[in-house]
């Protein structure tokens, strides 16, 4: 391979995984099981409300602050459906509860096209690969459950990490455990800042998942954008 590569990290949502369906549906039908009808489209938007708040006071699920990223999604949750007008609080704490658990298991996820594929394929190629992902401490079992945590050599959360993308910590942190220097790795994902930038800017190579139609920062080199994730194989290839 022209790029000597020794280690891959990859972000997660969204680009290995994504959710079958968008939150406010996933929400409602909660709701529904619990007799009360809400509108997904209204769940939605106050879960992008609660969710923003929530990120804004009390960052990376509240471990500065010794908030247990489970309560920090429990609160998320009962002021999402709260927003919407549901007001009782013993259903709130119910269906937070299972919120939380559900969005643990496979069923709420499902792979992107190409991803098991891609990874088998790298790994198959002597490369060791991990995962760097803004995310809570259920994202190992959630690997475990879609079948794609056998893939990784680590899995580092912003939670665990104690840093979230962009923040460098997160990214240098990823090395040391993959043993490499910056030049001898790759990270892989879908956001401009927080993957493809973030993760230059610590020395590392970089790749942006971008699917057609889906609009570019013009500062990337289309050689550097995967337009599905199994165009990596060529551009690892080179």
């Amino acid at each position: 391979a022209m790029l000597k590569l020794r280690l891959l990290t990859w972000d997660v949502k969204d680009t290995l995984l994504r959710l079958r369906q968008p939150v406010g549906l996933s929400y409602a039908a909660e709701a529904r099981a619990r007799g009360v009808q809400v509108q997904p489209e209204a769940l939605s938007r106050s879960f992008r409300a609660a969710y923003r708040a929530q990120s804004h006071r009390f960052p990376n699920y509240g471990r500065a602050e010794g908030l247990s990223s489970r309560q920090w999604w429990v609160d998320v949750v009962k002021q999402t459906f709260w927003l919407a007008g549901v007001h009782e609080d013993a259903l709130l704490s119910l269906m937070a509860e299972n919120l939380y658990r559900d969005f643990c298991s496979a069923r709420n996820w499902e792979l992107l096209p190409g991803a098991s594929e891609t990874l088998s394929w790298c790994r198959r190629r002597g490369l060791r690969m991990g995962v760097v992902s803004n995310f809570d401490n259920r994202l190992e079992s959630i690997l475990v459950q879609c079948n794609l945590r056998h893939h990784f050599h680590f899995v580092l959360t912003s939670e665990s990490a104690g840093a979230a993308k962009p923040d460098p910590e997160i990214f240098r942190a990823a090395l040391r455990l993959g043993g490499v220097l910056p030049e001898q790795a790759a990270h892989i994902g879908d956001d401009y800042s927080s993957d493809y930038r973030a993760a230059q800017e610590v020395g590392m190579h970089s790749f942006l998942l971008r699917s057609p139609g889906q609009s570019t920062q013009p500062e990337v080199p289309t050689e550097h954008i995967l337009p599905t994730l199994s165009h990596l194989l060529a551009v690892i290839e080179k």
